[in-house]
């Protein structure tokens, strides 16, 4: 989908931002960019616009109150509509950036348009002046026994089932993990009529106590997220859902699928407790540890990534390659608020306005709250190094190559080797059809643990050159298949 047909003829000097990602962060980048006077190309991989946040249902088939199965749903329609509806403003959905390459110092975006099924997708390169990376996130998770068992998702999946077909993943559910986001994964699953059993967050008491007690009033400008938890707990006390904390799923059982859990209370550092043990019975598990930012463009172009595995910006959501932005979770997980402010920025900024003018003041604001908020997000809910006490030799820790958690553990031993290079190769733990996507950040944590090595031999798991999946005969023919310059890439040829 574009809407190329309402764009004027370009300008030379008008500067060209694309936004790669229709999130929060994407779409809020892109609005602000078109006001400040770029042309702007939003690049959305989905069939909408929304992104994981505002997954919906398409229009033909729309809820009839879609705003109240939404937080911010207004703010999402008049983000949407705007870019919809600007003439300097194309969107390209079904949209896969596959390869960011370097040409003259500049990044060039490969693309390809159209259904991921279609045999004839349309190629085509993107050459901006200035880049806004808005990629998200998606769900970590930790390996447990049986975790390979159908009838085991992350939350986010579970998620998007019930929010985008209003489905829900099982009968019995069991959410269990870390975080924030486990509560808006029970209210979806109760809203599609799932019966969920409990709600199991790791981290005790004592880890959550300095989310209010340290400096308070820091928080005031988040205030309104107080109103979401206590909506929250109210559904939680309608469809009387058990909330756990200080517990964890360390196992799931079952022949054909998940049949049953084993949940434990865990301690601080999330080992768990001998004794503790207590079975569920549950037909499938929803599981998130926090989220793992989707880095692989933003490593392509040649960002700095700072040891927290996050994208390195300043103030102005600059990366460290000029004319180069990145906004929300890629950057911290602060939740909407967070992507929306430094989305906002960082398109107002890739435009070339300047940081002192009057319609950012509001998203500077939001930007250090959130900011904050971010960071203590993470000293709450962040994983702590005992949950490989949970883990038995014959867990799967790569389920594309099934790797063994003992057998690669013993080849670690074996080899006396600490480089992730090393490790995949002799483990194979990393290198199935996922690159690493889903076991890739667990390994190079065990990897760690077991060797006392944090840097290793630089490697990451989050390097992925080819971005995404694309079939060769989508880009044999790339150079003279290319369509014909429009109004939107006059500029460009």
């Amino acid at each position: 989908m574009t809407n190329t047909a309402n764009m004027p003829a370009s300008n030379s000097d008008t500067k060209h931002v694309v936004v790669v990602g229709g999130g929060p962060a994407g779409l809020a980048a892109a609005v602000a960019a078109s006001k400040e006077g770029a042309r702007v190309t939003l690049v959305e991989a989905s069939d909408e616009l929304g992104g994981q946040f505002w997954r919906h249902l398409p229009a033909e088939r729309a809820g009839a109150k879609e705003a109240k199965l939404h937080h911010n749903w207004d703010t999402f329609v008049q983000l949407r509509e705007s870019v919809l509806n600007a003439d300097t403003c194309e969107v390209l959905l079904e949209a896969q950036v596959w390869a960011i390459e370097i040409e003259n110092a500049k990044p060039v975006l490969n693309v390809v348009v159209g259904n991921v099924d279609d045999g004839d997708r349309t190629p085509m390169r993107l050459y901006p002046d200035a880049l806004v990376l808005a990629t998200g996130a998606h769900d970590r998770t930790l390996p447990f026994p049986g975790w390979d068992l159908p009838g085991v998702f992350t939350a986010g999946a579970a998620q998007a089932f019930a929010k985008s077909e209003r489905i829900a993943v099982g009968e019995r559910v069991v959410v269990a993990g870390a975080g924030p986001f486990l509560l808006p994964v029970m209210s979806s699953l109760a809203a599609a009529n799932a019966k969920v059993v409990g709600v199991f967050e790791a981290n005790r008491l004592g880890n959550l106590k300095n989310w209010l007690l340290n400096a308070p009033w820091k928080l005031a400008g988040a205030a309104h997220k107080g109103g979401e938890l206590v909506e929250y707990l109210t559904t939680g006390i309608r469809y009387r859902i058990p909330y756990h904390l200080g517990t964890g799923v360390i196992a799931a059982h079952g022949k054909a699928r998940v049949e049953e859990v084993t949940v434990a209370k865990l301690d601080s550092n999330w080992e768990p407790i001998p004794g503790t043990e207590k079975r569920y019975k549950a037909d499938a598990v929803c599981v998130s540890h926090g989220f793992t930012p989707r880095l692989e463009l933003a490593i392509a172009v040649g960002c700095e990534i700072l040891p927290t595995k996050f994208v390195r910006v300043n103030k102005d959501q600059e990366t460290s390659v000029p004319n180069v932005f990145a906004a929300g979770e890629i950057t911290s997980i602060g939740g909407c608020d967070a992507a929306l402010a430094e989305g906002e920025i960082a398109g107002h900024r890739a435009a070339g306005g300047k940081r002192e003018s009057p319609q950012l003041r509001k998203a500077v604001r939001m930007q250090a709250v959130f900011n904050h908020f971010a960071s203590r997000l993470e000293a709450a809910h962040g994983i702590r190094k005992g949950w490989t006490k949970w883990l038995e030799q014959d867990t799967l820790l790569c389920r594309c190559e099934e790797t063994k958690y003992g057998s690669f553990c013993d080849t670690i031993s074996k080899t006396e080797s600490s480089g992730l290079r090393s490790a995949k190769l002799t483990t194979r733990a990393g290198l199935g059809i996922c690159q690493g996507r889903i076991c890739g950040r667990n390994v190079e944590a065990i990897l760690t643990q077991l060797t006392g090595d944090s840097s290793g031999d630089g490697a990451r798991t989050d390097r992925r050159p080819i971005v995404s999946p694309v079939r060769l005969g989508d880009i044999a023919h790339f150079d003279n298949k290319q369509p014909a310059p429009s109004t939107s890439f006059e500029s460009e040829k």
